[in-house]
């Protein structure tokens, strides 16, 4: 896979807008693009047309290795992401190999993370919304939540806030999940999986 150097990264993390989510399991995505935005000192925006949130900057040191990037949270609702995403992507030109969705995972253990170009969307209702609008070629943050303990339903599960027990570990992982997005951008797939795949 190549990707273009004079092209941006477009970094989504998915999530669903308004307060009451905030703390959901499904709003991981989210809590990272806000720390990404954090670090390359941005504020998220309204984005003219596209119903979403952008943050325009710049990660990785000066030089080759420094890339331009888009960070978006759409502000449909987790099912409709695709139309956000790919509204950004025609309107910054950005190839669907340099898009990269971060978002929460339920067949991983809570807090590791999996690094992937391309794949099913394993019933992430972002992700399929995603792949239905543009294909499945873009790059996943796989953030792992766990499956929900005893007969609880997935749905009411993803909905749910991080546990107590969670939250103490979280500020760490969110924080490691975003150093996986730049390592990605910035080094490569390859690097990105043989650094942060737990």
């Amino acid at each position: 896979m190549t990707t273009d150097a004079s092209a941006p990264w477009l970094i989504v993390g998915l999530g669903n807008p308004g307060p009451e989510y905030a703390g959901n399991r499904h709003n991981v995505g989210f809590m990272v693009a806000d720390l990404l935005a954090e670090r390359i000192g941005g504020k998220f925006k309204r984005a003219g047309k596209a119903q979403a949130q952008v943050v325009e900057g710049r990660i990785g040191p000066p030089g080759p290795a420094n890339r331009r990037v888009i960070l978006a949270k759409p502000m449909s609702y987790m099912n409709l992401s695709g139309g956000p995403v790919t509204a950004l992507r025609d309107f910054y030109k950005v190839p669907t190999a340099q898009i990269v969705a971060v978002h929460d995972e339920l067949d991983i253990d809570y807090g590791m993370l999996r690094l992937k170009l391309g794949g099913g969307d394993n019933g992430h209702n972002g992700l399929k919304s995603m792949t239905k609008a543009m294909g499945s070629d873009y790059h996943r943050v796989r953030f792992g939540i766990g499956r929900p303990p005893g007969r609880m339903q997935v749905a009411d599960f993803v909905l749910k806030d991080f546990s107590s027990a969670e939250r103490k570990e979280l500020g760490y992982l969110v924080d490691r999940a975003a150093d996986a997005v730049e390592c990605l951008v910035i080094e490569g797939l390859e690097r990105a999986q043989s650094t942060y795949n737990s």
